[in-house]
């Protein structure tokens, strides 16, 4: 067969987007395996995945043995970013997978991760233990952080000054350990408030705490009215126990039965006990 049978060359435009159709995009974790071709020890960097949430897109890094870290992608300049930030804070790279961590998928859609193995790397004693705490705060709940002072552990002066402030401060031990969660909606910070009730949101972008609690069927409105009345805790008539008033106890009392309390001392004073369930601060 001769050249000039063949037909006309194609232009090269024409080349070019038929060349572009042969390549294929290169898998997502392209990356990780070549790192396991290579034989590169699992233990050398992490992993990481982006789930889905109610607050939207979640990046979740991981070692073999816990999760490093967690941001939701409206903290983030997409992937590129969140493995930037999670390199400078751990020191680790992470590695785009597909297959996520044992148990975080079921944890994510349940809200109930405080059994998720999270490893904290390099924060603090005393901040370790505050965001131990918030792990122990029930979906569908809120804590003050009063609360979470005396579950943390921290020293009886402390505890008291903790217990003083009315707002979520920066300036204090629990204020900056929310402020520097490492593991975003994973260690629940939007399950904490100030001892006035003001949502403890600083690990969040804006409006993204509000959606998690709406979602968890907190009902802020009636909580904003409780505490314009100075009911902090909530006791039933019935049992003469007292609670916070999302425990789910003290959301089955009834109206006609539910007794407001300032504080652990009227309630006490009242001849009621506090609730083994919620365990609200007794002093």
């Amino acid at each position: 067969m001769r050249p000039d049978d063949e037909g006309p060359l194609p232009s090269a435009p024409e080349l070019e987007k038929a060349l572009a159709a042969l390549a294929s995009p290169a898998p997502a974790d392209f990356r990780l395996r070549v790192l396991r071709r290579a034989g590169i020890a699992r233990d050398r960097y992490d992993s990481y995945v982006r789930v889905d949430t109610d607050a939207g897109g979640l990046y979740v890094a991981f070692g073999p043995h816990a999760v490093t870290g967690a941001m939701l992608e409206t903290m983030v300049t997409g992937p590129d970013g969140f493995e930037e930030l999670h390199r400078s804070r751990t020191r680790r790279t992470a590695i785009r997978a597909t297959t996520p961590f044992p148990g975080l998928r079921t944890a994510v859609r349940t809200g109930r991760a405080k059994n998720l193995a999270i490893d904290m790397g390099h924060v603090g004693t005393e901040q370790r233990a505050v965001l131990d705490a918030v792990r122990t705060v029930p979906k569908g709940q809120l804590r003050p952080v009063s609360w979470i002072a005396r579950e943390a552990g921290l020293d009886r002066e402390r505890g008291e000054r903790e217990r003083g402030e009315r707002e979520c401060e920066g300036g204090d031990i629990i204020g900056r350990a929310l402020a520097a969660n490492p593991a975003v909606l994973l260690i629940p910070c939007h399950r904490i408030t100030g001892e006035d009730g003001t949502p403890c949101d600083a690990a969040y972008p804006p409006g993204t705490g509000e959606a998690l609690r709406a979602t968890e069927g907190i009902d802020m409105t009636r909580l904003a009215e409780l505490a314009r009345r100075g009911a902090f805790l909530l006791g039933s008539a019935t049992t003469h126990i007292y609670c916070h008033p999302t425990c789910a106890h003290a959301r089955r009392i009834t109206p006609r039965h539910q007794r407001p309390f300032h504080n652990a001392s009227e309630a006490r004073q009242a001849g009621y006990r506090a609730c083994r369930s919620c365990r609200p601060l007794t002093a």
